[in-house]
């Protein structure tokens, strides 16, 4: 197999087509004519999208025939690939927790967990009458010493940058630790037993460090002020986790997803999550030295 965006995708449809869709549901159709765009081929569109950077989907689909067409020769309106993504919001999701169990980083026992900004408008009134409204909310952005208006994503990744857990929470109402609990709350974000999870000051706490413990979890963090600092904590870690992070928001557009409803927002964030795993995955499968590296993909 080679590096190479045709090679990614036709891997990527025979996972969905074999394993992952008939893990999800039965081999038996309705009723009905069958979809002219697959399930498996629109996950792929979706995937491709992302990784060619347009982030804007009728530019995509204006531009589809002459980048993916000898691929899927049957493409969407821009109206019908809105609704159908949004509809497959699940299968983007079990496809990306089912290429992170299957790359070898996720058997590992460390993870790397850090919140960033998702950001959904810049103006009051948007704030006032945006669809998305009690579900964003206006938070802190430390990294960049402002305010911002929108959810905040948590990410659990491996080290290379594989997203074994994730979750969208209102940064107004919830707090990074109330959002790492409810995280961990749900079995599929779960890393395995005696994980250590490296994390920044913001998770300190003794009743949220012994929460995860009694997920069989251990929490690292760097020394706050006024506590004894070992001069111990791996900050090349921290600067991992950023990096991945950066990955998403330079490359994938996760800070330009366009979502303005709560399903169109979610899809949109578990498509670039999904992007990312593929890669990932895909870099394992053909052996190629850096693992999040998208080079071979964008073009």
């Amino acid at each position: 197999m080679i590096a190479d965006l045709d090679t990614l995708l036709i891997a990527l449809y025979v996972e969905l087509t074999g394993r992952i869709i008939p893990s999800l549901r039965p081999g038996r159709r309705g009723p009905g004519r069958p979809q002219e765009v697959t399930d498996a081929e629109l996950v792929c569109l979706a995937v491709a999208q992302v990784l060619l950077r347009y982030d804007d989907e009728r530019r995509w689909l204006r531009a589809a025939p002459w980048r993916v067409g000898h691929l899927f020769p049957r493409l969407l309106s821009q109206s019908e690939y809105n609704t159908r993504l949004r509809q497959a919001a699940p299968l983007l999701e079990a496809a990306l927790r089912w290429l992170a169990a299957r790359t070898p980083s996720s058997a590992e026992l460390l993870r790397l967990m850090d919140g960033t900004p998702v950001r959904c408008g810049a103006s009051r009134a948007t704030a006032l009458r945006s669809d998305l409204f009690g579900w964003a909310g206006y938070g802190h952005d430390a990294s960049h010493h402002c305010f911002y208006w929108g959810a905040r994503l948590l990410l659990v990744v491996t080290a290379d940058g594989t997203v074994t857990g994730f979750g969208l929470a209102n940064p107004k109402l919830v707090g990074e630790r109330e959002q790492a609990l409810a995280v961990f709350d749900q079995p599929a974000n779960l890393p395995p037993e005696d994980t250590l999870i490296v994390c920044d000051k913001g998770f300190a706490g003794a009743d949220f460090q012994a929460t995860l413990a009694g997920h069989g979890l251990t929490v690292i963090r760097p020394a706050r002020a006024g506590e004894p600092d070992p001069k111990t904590f791996p900050n090349w870690l921290r600067q991992r986790v950023e990096a991945i992070i950066w990955t998403l928001k330079g490359q994938l557009g996760l800070d330009h997803h366009g979502g303005r409803v709560r399903s169109s927002l979610w899809t949109r964030v578990v498509q670039r999550l999904l992007a990312l795993n593929t890669v990932i995955w895909h870099n394992w499968t053909i052996g190629a030295p850096v693992k999040r590296s998208l080079i071979a993909y964008d073009h």
